[in-house]
């Protein structure tokens, strides 16, 4: 998996002053909870991305168990460190990375 350092971390809840909390339906109430004014609802897209995003804050980001078997494997002497491959994904990340700046 790749991460793109373009990617902004998105706080929920945090609302600054003026902006209304969006309640469960995605509709936008001003602050105090009247619901006067203009109602604001989110796309299907975005209430599908903020469901993704909810489901990927409880997905760890290290697979513990891969990194104890790693761990086992350098202690045993049985981990291959392969300087090709390792060349070719450097190479691949390059690409990407030259690519993501032109586009």
């Amino acid at each position: 998996m790749k991460i793109d350092g373009n990617l902004r971390s998105i706080q929920s809840g945090q609302v600054s002053e003026g902006q209304g909390r969006n309640n469960k339906t995605g509709a936008t109430t001003p602050q105090g909870g009247a619901s006067s004014g203009p109602r604001v609802q989110l796309s299907p897209l975005g209430s599908q991305l903020a469901g993704i995003e909810a489901s990927l804050a409880n997905v760890p980001v290290v697979d513990s168990q891969r990194v104890d078997e790693i761990k086992q494997a350098i202690s045993d002497g049985r981990f291959k460190v392969n300087p090709d491959v390792i060349a070719d994904k450097l190479l691949e990340t390059v690409r990407e990375l030259i690519q993501s700046q032109r586009g």
